[in-house]
């Protein structure tokens, strides 16, 4: 019956979502989610909104939410957006500033859902090939284009790029916007927000799923000057003018002003990449440099997609990308618990 569907939904290739499974003593490594849960100070917010009000209406500008974000980072209210999760954000981010006659520039390995958001929104773009060591070349983007958008971390790759760099980036573009993606950047590196007052193209977006344990509450937000955010307001005040609920909104503050919790959920994943890179590389495991909550890695003997297979007999599950080809030999991991990831150790030294 798809001919009923629009000749825009025929053309489009859909973003396809880390699998969640249904196994038995599931480890599950494949989505890069927080291993440990959110602040208690988030339960108890979200189990105060289950009350009468919620026949009413959430704030439409998540107003709350927004000024906490805004004092977290030190701008102005009117500077951040929120969103229904970092993908609605980057969703508005591609219709409202990087719909332009020349085409959008972004790697050739990078978060796959950029050419999705292109194709939905005819939006005409141009790969650039990561380094032979997987890294972003600033000097590839000096050219003239319509926008520029990357993760920083790269996903899924993991490799930083210097916020000298970045700021490098923005002064070779100074006529078309740059987004930063930071959906990792707690787990490492310096984030873009500080370069926010000095260039009035540069977009920075978040999310709360990765380092603040929220994945299931759908939150995300993006900082810029006030003549970006109200670009993206108007394409969301013409596409849906609630996107956070009652306990999205009060989620998320709590989540926000807990920053002790924050920081020792951060540290005790950075502190577990490190050990399981270190005792991946003793079983022969090429570890690109990671600054997120996961790694990338590939066996110099096993295939990836073969390795993917047998650690999901084991019920121990992570992703394996078929393209681009270069990664193909490669597997994402999540990084767990540590019980999660002594697992994983157990299950690659029997099979490697």
């Amino acid at each position: 019956m798809n001919r009923y569907w629009s000749a825009v939904v025929h053309g489009l290739t859909p973003y396809v979502p880390g699998e969640q499974p249904k196994l038995a003593n599931l480890v599950k490594l494949n989505t890069n989610e927080n291993p440990y849960g959110p602040s208690p100070r988030v339960l108890d917010a979200v189990r105060a909104e289950a009350a009468d009000t919620l026949r009413l209406y959430p704030d439409p500008g998540s107003n709350r939410l927004r000024a906490g974000i805004a004092a977290l980072h030190g701008v102005a209210a009117d500077q951040v957006f929120v969103g229904n999760g970092s993908d609605e954000v980057l969703a508005h981010a591609f219709l409202a500033l990087l719909k332009h006659e020349r085409p959008i520039l972004f790697p050739d390995i990078t978060y796959s859902f950029y050419p999705v958001y292109c194709g939905l929104y005819e939006i005409a773009f141009r790969t650039v090939p990561l380094t032979e060591a997987f890294e972003i070349c600033v000097d590839d983007y000096l050219t003239p284009n319509g926008g520029v958008i990357f993760p920083n971390p790269n996903a899924p790759t993991g490799r930083l790029l210097e916020l000298a760099e970045i700021e490098r980036l923005l002064a070779g573009n100074p006529d078309s916007v740059v987004v930063i993606d930071e959906a990792y950047i707690d787990f490492g590196g310096e984030s873009a927000v500080s370069l926010v007052a000095r260039y009035p193209q540069l977009l920075v977006t978040r999310t709360l799923s990765k380092s603040h344990a929220l994945a299931g509450l759908r939150v995300g937000y993006a900082i810029g000057q006030a003549h970006l955010i109200e670009a993206l307001n108007r394409v969301k005040d013409s596409f849906n003018s609630y996107p956070l609920d009652r306990f999205a909104q009060a989620g998320a503050l709590a989540s926000i002003e807990d920053r002790d919790y924050f920081e020792s959920i951060c540290a005790k994943v950075v502190a577990t990449r490190t050990r399981l890179v270190a005792e991946m590389e003793a079983l022969g495991f090429e570890v690109l440099p990671s600054s997120a909550n996961f790694i990338l890695a590939r066996h110099p003997v096993h295939d990836g997609a073969e390795l993917a297979a047998a650690l999901r007999e084991r019920s121990i599950v992570v992703r394996h990308f078929k393209n681009p080809a270069r990664i193909a030999p490669f597997l994402r991991i999540t990084v767990g618990t540590d019980a999660q990831c002594d697992a994983l150790l157990a299950a690659l030294k029997a099979l490697c």
